[in-house]
C-alpha cells in the first residue's frame, strides 16, 4: 500500500506548496511515512514561520465584536490571510468568527488553515454548520480539505454529509483523509446501499482511491469491500484489473482477493484481464517481491488451466535470485501443498531449477511429490 500511500501525501504537499504534483516526482521513491513526515515539517515550515503583522491583526481582532471581525476577514483580509490569522487565535473565538462568515468564504478559508488547529476549531462549531461547510466544499472538489476535516466530526455531521454529498467523493476525500485510522468507523455508519454504491463509484476511474480505503477499514468491512466489489459486472472488474496492472498495485488487491467465498473467486478468475500473459506474469512479479503467496494461491487453485499454465511458466522463468525468494516464502507460510500443482507445469528445465533450491529441499518429500 505504500505506493497509494505515498501518492496521496504527495500530492497534500502539492495543495500546501500550490505547486504542480510533477514537480515533486523526486519523492515517489520515498516510503510513505517519511513522506508524511516531510509534509509534516512543510506544515511547521509555513504555519510557525509567520510574519509577527499577523500576531498583531490576531491581538486587533480580539478587541472587537465578532461581526466587525468577520467583516474585516472578508473585505480586508480575503480567505487565505483569515484563516492565517484564524490559526493565531484562540479557538472558541475563532469559531465565533467563523459562525458570522459566508458558507462560501468559511470553505475557501478551510483550504489554507493550519491543519494542526482544524480539531480545535470544528470542536465549536455548531453542526449544521460543519455539515454545510462539508458539502460546499464537495461540490468546489476540494477533497485534500475535506480529508483534513473528516476525521475530527461528530457521527451526526459525518451520516449527513454522506447522504448529502456524491458516492464518488466519499472515496476521494478517504484518499486524503490524515486520520485513515478513522476510516472503519465511517464505513461503518453507511448502511448496505451506501456502501455499494460507492463501490459502483469507483468504476469511474476511482479503483486507486477505493484500494486505499479498504485498506484502512477493519477486517469485516474489508470482506463485505471484497465481496461487494467482486459483485460488479465483468466489464467494471476487468477495468479494476488493468487500473490494478497499470499502477502496480497487486500489494492492494490480492489481500482482497484472498477475503472471496469460493463462487466469488472463481468469478474474478476467469476475468478476461487475468487471461492476458502479461498481467498474470506481472502478477507472480509483484508477489515474488511482497511476498503474498497465501493471498494469490487461492486464486491460483481456480484460474482456468491455460491461465494456471501460464502462471507456472511466469514463476519458473524468474531469475536465481526471485526463484529463490519464492521458495522460502512458500516454506515460510508452509504452501508447498498450493504450490506443487504449479511445479507439475513447469518445463523440466524449471523444475530442476526448484528441485536445487535449498528451500525445496528441506521441504519434507521434496521431489517425490512431484
Amino acid at each position: 500500500m505504500d505506493t497509494l500511500r505515498t501518492r496521496a501525501e504527495i500530492e497534500k504537499i502539492s495543495r500546501f506548496l500550490e505547486t504542480d504534483v510533477e514537480r515533486l516526482a523526486f519523492l515517489a521513491t520515498l516510503p510513505a511515512p517519511d513522506v508524511r513526515r516531510f509534509r509534516e515539517q512543510v506544515t511547521a515550515a509555513l504555519f510557525d514561520g509567520q510574519p509577527e503583522m499577523l500576531d498583531r491583526i490576531a491581538k486587533a481582532t480580539k478587541l472587537v465584536p465578532t461581526s466587525i471581525a468577520s467583516t474585516i476577514s472578508q473585505k480586508a483580509l480575503g480567505s487565505k490571510l483569515a484563516a492565517r490569522v484564524a490559526g493565531r487565535l484562540e479557538p472558541a473565538r475563532a469559531a465565533d468568527i467563523i459562525e458570522k462568515l459566508p458558507i462560501g468564504f468559511t470553505a475557501e478559508s478551510c483550504a489554507h488553515l493550519d491543519p494542526r488547529k482544524v480539531r480545535d476549531v470544528v470542536e465549536r462549531l455548531p453542526e449544521d454548520l460543519v455539515v454545510k461547510i462539508g458539502v460546499v466544499l464537495a461540490k468546489r472538489g476540494d477533497y485534500v480539505t475535506m480529508g483534513r476535516f473528516v476525521g475530527h466530526l461528530s457521527d451526526g455531521a459525518l451520516t449527513r454529509i454522506l447522504e448529502q454529498v456524491p458516492d464518488d467523493v466519499v472515496l476521494r476525500v478517504g484518499f486524503y483523509m490524515d486520520m485513515p485510522e478513522r476510516l472503519d468507523h465511517i464505513v461503518g455508519l453507511m448502511d448496505d446501499a451506501k456502501l455499494a454504491a460507492v463501490i459502483q463509484a469507483a468504476a469511474d476511474g476511482l479503483w486507486a482511491e477505493a484500494l486505499a480505503v479498504a485498506a484502512e477499514v477493519g477486517p469485516e468491512r474489508r470482506a463485505e469491500i471484497a465481496r461487494l466489489t467482486a459483485r460488479q459486472d465483468a466489464e467494471q472488474l476487468d477495468a479494476l484489473v488493468h487500473a490494478v496492472h497499470a499502477g502496480h498495485l497487486w500489494e492492494a488487491l490480492l489481500p482482497l482477493v484472498a477475503l472471496l467465498g469460493d463462487e466469488d473467486r472463481k468469478t474474478v478468475a476467469v476475468l478476461p484481464a487475468l487471461q492476458a500473459p502479461e498481467v498474470l506474469a506481472d502478477v507472480v512479479r509483484a508477489v515474488v517481491a511482497t511476498g503474498l503467496w497465501a493471498q494469490f494461491l487461492p486464486l491460483v487453485e481456480v484460474l482456468p488451466e491455460k491461465s494456471r499454465q501460464v502462471v507456472a511458466e511466469a514463476a519458473g522463468a524468474l531469475g536465481d535470485v526471485d526463484l529463490e525468494r519464492m521458495a522460502e516464502s512458500v516454506q515460510a507460510q508452509d504452501l508447498w501443498e498450493a504450490v506443487i500443482p504449479l511445479v507439475e507445469l513447469m518445463d523440466d528445465a524449471a523444475k530442476e531449477r526448484v528441485f536445487a533450491l535449498p528451500a525445496f529441499q528441506d521441504h519434507d518429500g521434496g521431489a517425490d511429490e512431484v
